[in-house]
C-alpha cells in the first residue's frame, strides 16, 4: 500500500457474524485491522480462542486483527470505520462514536436496513446525525459471511461518491478471492438491502407451505420488480437493480438457507408464529423490521409493492401466510411490467 494513510488501521464496528467476516478479509490482506464488540465477555472469549467461536466457529483470526469493547481504544489512530451492526443499532453507535471523531474519518456501512426511527436511509442518518462532512460510502452484495470467512469466491458493491475514499477500501479489501464493484448509487445499493430481506422472507415462507420451485422464482422475479420500482422512485439508478446489490444479494437470499430471514420465513410458512421462529433462529432477523420500513416507506411514496405488502401483513396483521398467498395469485391479471 503505497499511500501512506492505508498504513494506519481499520476498524471493524461489529463483530457479529458478518462484520467479523470483513474483519478478517482486511486482516488476511494485510490491514491492522481493530474488531469492536460491545460485550466484554465476548471479547474476552475472542482474546482467548483468537476466533469468533459464537458466529464463525473453526475460523482463526488472522495475526494483524485484535479485538476491544472499548470504542476510545478501537477508533484510536484509525482514519476509516466500517460500521457493521443490526440497522436498529446504526444511529445509536453513530451517537456514541461522535465525540470520539476527528474530520479526517471516513465511514462505511454494511449495514442492511433501513433507520427503524424514521425509516431513513442509514447513510443519511450518518450525514444527520454525525453533523460533519465525512466521506460516506455503502458496502451491500451477495455475501454470506461464513464463505467469505472461508475465503470462498466472492463479489460485492461499494457505492461511494469519493473516489478516493472508494481506491482506498478497494486497495484494502480486493484479493484473488474478494471482487469489488463500483457503484455511485448510493440510494439503490442500501435499499436493496433490505427489501431483499423482506422477500426473502416471502421465498421462504412459500418453500415452508411446500409450494415449490416455480412460486420461489415468481416470488424472486416480482420481488426485483417491486425493489426497483420502490428504488427508482426513491432517486436510485434502474441498473443498480440488475446488479451484485439488487438482483444478486435478492437470487442468494431467496434460495440458500445461510440466509436467517429465509430460515425465518420457512418456519413461519410451517406453521410457527412470529416469536417461535424468531427464537429459532437465534439472531437478528432483519426482515422483521424492515417489512414495516418498507411497507410505511412505500405508502409514502405511492409505490405498489404487493408481495412486501403481503408479508408485512402476516407478521404484524395477523394475516395467514395461506391467505397471503391466495391474495397474491388472485389479483387482477394485468400484463407484465
Amino acid at each position: 500500500m503505497s499511500n501512506k494513510q492505508l498504513t494506519k488501521p481499520i476498524a471493524v464496528l461489529g463483530a457479529g457474524s458478518w462484520g467479523t467476516a470483513l474483519a478478517i478479509l482486511l486482516a488476511r490482506n494485510g490491514n491492522r485491522t481493530k474488531l469492536w464488540a460491545r460485550s466484554p465477555q465476548h471479547v474476552q472469549l475472542m482474546q482467548t480462542e483468537s476466533a469468533n467461536s459464537k458466529y464463525l466457529p473453526a475460523i482463526s483470526f488472522p495475526e494483524p486483527l485484535s479485538v476491544s469493547s472499548s470504542l476510545e481504544s478501537t477508533l484510536d489512530g484509525v482514519r476509516d470505520i466500517l460500521i457493521v451492526v443490526p440497522s436498529h443499532g446504526f444511529r445509536p453507535l453513530l451517537e456514541q462514536i461522535k465525540p470520539l471523531l476527528s474530520d479526517d474519518n471516513r465511514i462505511i456501512s454494511a449495514c442492511k436496513g433501513l433507520d427503524p426511527e424514521s425509516g431513513n436511509l442509514l447513510i443519511n442518518v450518518a450525514a444527520e446525525t454525525l453533523g460533519k462532512d465525512l466521506p460516506l460510502a455503502v458496502l451491500s452484495g451477495p455475501n454470506f459471511a461464513a464463505e467469505l470467512a472461508k475465503d470462498l469466491p466472492t463479489a460485492t458493491t461499494i457505492a461511494c461518491l469519493d473516489k478516493s475514499f472508494f481506491d482506498d477500501l478497494v486497495t484494502r479489501m480486493k484479493n484473488d478471492r474478494f471482487r469489488v464493484y463500483g457503484s455511485d448509487d448510493l440510494i439503490g445499493v442500501q435499499l436493496g438491502g433490505a427489501v431483499k430481506n423482506v422477500i426473502a422472507v416471502g421465498a421462504g415462507m412459500a418453500d415452508g407451505m411446500g409450494f415449490g420451485a416455480n412460486a420461489r422464482t415468481a416470488l424472486i422475479t416480482r420481488g426485483l420488480v417491486e425493489l426497483t420500482r420502490l428504488g427508482v422512485a426513491m432517486g436510485g439508478k434502474e441498473a443498480t437493480f440488475r446488479g451484485m446489490a439488487g438482483l444478486g444479494d435478492l437470487v442468494l437470499t431467496c434460495t440458500d438457507n445461510q440466509s436467517r430471514n429465509r430460515r425465518f420465513g420457512l418456519a413461519i410458512g410451517r406453521g410457527q408464529d412470529l416469536k417461535q421462529a424468531e427464537a429459532e433462529i437465534g439472531q437478528v432477523v432483519e426482515a422483521v423490521r424492515n417489512a414495516k420500513e418498507v411497507h410505511f416507506l412505500a405508502q409514502e411514496k405511492n409505490v405498489e409493492v404487493p408481495i412486501c405488502d403481503a408479508i408485512y401483513r402476516v407478521l404484524y396483521k395477523g394475516l395467514s401466510p395461506q391467505e397471503a398467498a391466495h391474495n397474491l395469485l388472485t389479483r387482477d391479471l394485468k400484463f407484465e411490467d
